[in-house]
């Protein structure tokens, strides 16, 4: 069996990115990138299910331009077999990125398709489930355990109220939480060895598919800055300060 691990490059999960002065997006000139994390738990399940001898072959697609390469050179420094750019200009929104990764399923032909539950930049949490409608494919969003029985992919997910278990017939896509694992450190040998591994990159106008945004961003800005608390010296003096805000009965 073959997995297909979509990632994204993303702003650095330790950085605090700023506005534009215009207000027009975020300010991410000379900013450090990297691989989305949820994408990072996706790519680690994928391998830990191919070490486990219940996979042949992990394939990473990422879409974007050249500078995508250096997420990619990530996932061969982890232990992925191939990695390919779908090289585009285009800012690709999720509907965009799941008939891409349509397209790339249908051309590897994987029977299990992995991406993270949602990317940090823009938290859509869309593209996988897109994904699946678009395939007609069975879906389990929000991992976080995954175990392949047979023909069978069993999921275990968080809801609401607790967690839910579910048994997909393969082919499906799975979207990962944080929780399904804790991805391996990279040495970096391994970086370097991924420095001189291929990167298969295809022009993604070349799939004929319309990338064109749905929707367009307006304006950015801070949230609203919150009023300092205070602190209060014992158990009535918080009592008292509760009725005297807004009237409040105890």
């Amino acid at each position: 069996m073959k997995i297909l691990v979509a990632v994204k490059r993303v702003v650095d999960y330790n950085i605090k990115v700023r506005i534009k002065a215009d207000g027009s997006d975020v300010d991410i000139a000379g900013v450090k990138m990297g691989i989305n994390p949820f994408d990072e738990n996706a790519i680690e399940e994928a391998l830990r299910l191919k070490e486990k001898g219940n996979a042949s072959e992990v394939v990473v697609v990422s879409i974007g331009s050249a500078a995508n390469q250096d997420v990619l050179r990530h996932t061969l420094a982890m232990g992925a077999d191939r990695a390919i750019l779908l090289e585009t200009d285009v800012n690709v929104q999720p509907l965009g990125v799941a008939k891409l990764l349509k397209a790339m399923i249908e051309r590897e032909q994987t029977k299990l398709i992995m991406l993270g539950k949602q990317a940090i930049d823009d938290d859509a949490g869309q593209a996988g489930q897109m994904l699946a409608a678009l395939l007609d494919y069975p879906q389990g969003t929000f991992a976080s355990t995954v175990q392949i029985e047979g023909d069978e992919i069993v999921v275990t997910r968080e809801v609401d109220g607790g967690t839910e278990t579910l048994a997909l017939t393969l082919p499906a896509i799975i979207t990962a939480d944080l929780r399904l694992n804790e991805p391996r450190f990279v040495k970096l040998p391994n970086l370097m060895m991924a420095r001189k591994k291929p990167i298969e990159t295809i022009n993604a106008s070349e799939f004929g598919i319309d990338l064109k945004p749905r929707l367009n961003l307006l304006k950015v800005s801070e949230p609203p800055a919150r009023k300092a608390g205070i602190k209060v010296g014992s158990v009535e003096e918080l009592i008292n300060k509760l009725r005297a805000h807004e009237g409040i009965q105890l």
